[in-house]
């Protein structure tokens, strides 16, 4: 016979049951459906060796080294790595307090930005970029930071991208639809700098880097990557990445090398080759002027790209793609499992 205390748990179990749906449903049928790791060849170049580099989220390659930073919860510093071997042959540390590093990008004369760009709960009323140099040995810098300021509101980002003509830094916005913003071309170390809204890109950034052609960029979420030309955004090509563990990182050697690294101890950084198709679009791209994008694009009272602001539909993330995303599709699922639960819930109240 079933109890009072029993009738009052049982609604409360399967109310928890379908909150695991969601889960379930939502990041199950992400990673179910995620692309195939078919669409571009890849070989292991090393494995990072040191155990302190567990987390490695930002990736740069310069200079015959490897840069990389761990996630949130590290401490301002960066490592230098010899991809021979994966050795770490150098750390730089720098003053400030971390709150929630992301990204790394390069910068002239042996150093990179690192990007404290995190926002998972978004409540940063700013966010920060520091120039730190890199190499071999140990070092203590103070480094020379510059506080960044959305224009609409705080964005969580993983992704810092700086142009290599013109040394201007942009950041991505990692949400459904991403979001690239500009920073000022000249950054004050005294006042916050105010980010400009540039276009939609891929969703769910992770990291990204522009091509040593200064016309294109390239994107990566967990799991894919998208071409842009620059400056009007046009996308290329979408393509599926390699299956890591946490694939994060990116970055693009002088050479045009493309690399990956992923989040854990002992993770492995990959090169691939892009896809064919998109070597022949790159190698048949005719150079576009400017440099910059001529100007940022229509915007509603919220700040956000208003309807005509993409080229021809064919840049940044449509409505369709998000409709679609394995994200989107899991999360209605597992919400749609939920209703059903409750809904059953209810009746088992109204039997007793």
């Amino acid at each position: 016979m079933t109890s009072p205390a029993d009738r009052v748990r049982r609604p409360r179990r399967l109310l928890g049951v379908g909150a695991a749906a969601v889960l379930v449903a939502t990041f199950g049928m992400g990673a179910a459906s995620a692309p195939a790791d078919d669409d571009v060849a890849s070989k292991v170049l090393f494995a990072f060796a040191d155990p302190d580099i567990n987390e490695s989220s930002g990736l740069v390659a310069r200079d015959g080294v490897v840069v990389t930073v761990n996630d949130s919860g590290d401490s301002n510093r960066i490592f230098t790595v010899d991809p021979a071997g994966g050795e770490t042959v150098g750390v730089t540390r720098f003053s400030g307090e971390a709150v929630d590093i992301e990204a790394l990008a390069p910068a002239d004369d042996g150093e990179v930005w690192v990007a404290d760009i995190g926002d998972n709960l978004g409540r940063r009323d700013t966010v920060r970029v520091t120039r730190v140099p890199f190499g071999s040995g140990e070092r203590q810098v103070p480094g020379t930071g510059y506080d960044l300021v959305y224009p609409d509101g705080a964005h969580d980002a993983e992704t810092l991208l700086v142009h290599p003509e013109t040394g201007r830094l942009y950041v991505v916005a990692k949400e459904f639809i991403g979001r690239l913003y500009a920073a000022p071309e000249t950054l004050s170390a005294t006042e916050p700098n105010e980010l400009e809204p540039v276009g939609s890109v891929l969703g769910i950034a992770t990291d990204g880097a522009f091509l040593p052609d200064g016309r294109h960029l390239l994107l990566r979420n967990y799991g894919q990557a998208a071409v842009y030309t620059w400056p009007d955004l046009e996308r290329l090509a979408t393509f599926a990445l390699p299956a890591q563990k946490q694939g994060e990182g990116l970055a693009v050697a002088e050479d045009g090398s493309v690399l990956l690294s992923s989040e854990g101890v002992d993770a492995e950084v990959l090169r691939i080759e892009l896809p064919a198709e998109v070597r022949e679009q790159l190698a048949a791209a005719e150079p576009t002027e400017p440099a910059e994008p001529s100007g940022s694009p229509d915007t509603d009272a919220t700040g956000g790209a208003t309807e005509g602001s993409q080229a021809d539909g064919d840049s940044g993330t449509s409505l369709r793609d998000v409709l679609l995303s394995p994200w989107v599709v899991g999360g209605g699922l597992g919400l749609l499992a939920l209703a059903l639960l409750v809904r059953a819930a209810r009746s088992t109240r109204r039997e007793h």
